[in-house]
C-alpha cells in the first residue's frame, strides 16, 4: 500500500498556495506595465499640447447671417471635399501626423484654413491624442486628447462671425 508521507503533502498545499500568489503577481505586472505605458504617453500628449496645442486665428472674417446654421456654424463647411470643404473662396488644409502607430497610437491633428484668393494663413488647430494602450479586454479602449478646444467646428466659428448689417 502507498502512503504519502507528511513531506509530500506539505509540498502540495505549498503548490496550491503559490500558485494563486504567482498568478495574482503576474497579473498585476500585465496591468502595471499596459497602465505605465498609458501613463507614459498620456505624459508625453500633455507635453506635447503645452508646446503649441491649440486654436489660433490671425484674422477673422466677417460673413452674413445666412452663412451660418442655427448652431453659429458655418453651413459652407462640407468636410467630405477634402481641401475645397470651404467653397472657393477658402482652403481647408487637414494633417495627420503619427509619431506610433499600433496600440497604443499616438497623433498629432493640424488644420489650417487659408484664403485662396493671397494665400494668407487666418487660423490653425493643433491637438494630440492618445488611443488605445490598455490590457487586453473585451471592453473598449481608452484615450487621450488635448487641448479641451480644438478641431474644425471650433476654429471655424472662430475664424467665421456674422456681421450686423442693421
Amino acid at each position: 500500500m502507498f502512503r504519502m508521507s507528511p513531506q509530500r503533502g506539505a509540498g502540495v498545499i505549498k503548490a496550491l498556495v503559490l500558485i494563486p500568489i504567482m498568478l495574482m503577481f503576474v497579473i498585476a505586472l500585465v496591468f502595471a506595465f499596459y497602465e505605465g505605458r498609458k501613463a507614459y504617453w498620456d505624459y508625453r500628449v500633455r507635453e506635447m499640447c503645452e508646446k503649441d496645442g491649440g486654436i489660433k486665428v490671425y484674422k477673422t472674417i466677417g460673413l452674413p447671417p445666412d452663412k451660418f446654421n442655427e448652431w453659429g456654424q458655418p453651413n459652407f463647411y462640407q468636410p467630405a471635399n477634402g481641401k475645397n470643404a470651404l467653397g472657393e473662396e477658402y482652403i481647408f488644409l487637414s494633417e495627420i501626423h503619427y509619431y506610433r502607430k499600433g496600440d497604443p497610437q499616438v497623433a498629432r491633428y493640424h488644420i489650417q484654413v487659408v484664403r485662396r484668393g493671397d494665400g494668407e494663413l487666418l487660423g490653425e488647430s493643433v491637438s494630440y491624442g492618445r488611443g488605445g494602450g490598455d490590457m487586453p479586454t473585451p471592453s473598449y479602449g481608452s484615450s487621450y486628447h488635448c487641448p479641451q478646444e480644438y478641431g474644425d467646428i471650433p476654429l471655424l466659428t472662430r475664424i467665421f462671425n456674422k456681421e450686423n448689417k442693421e
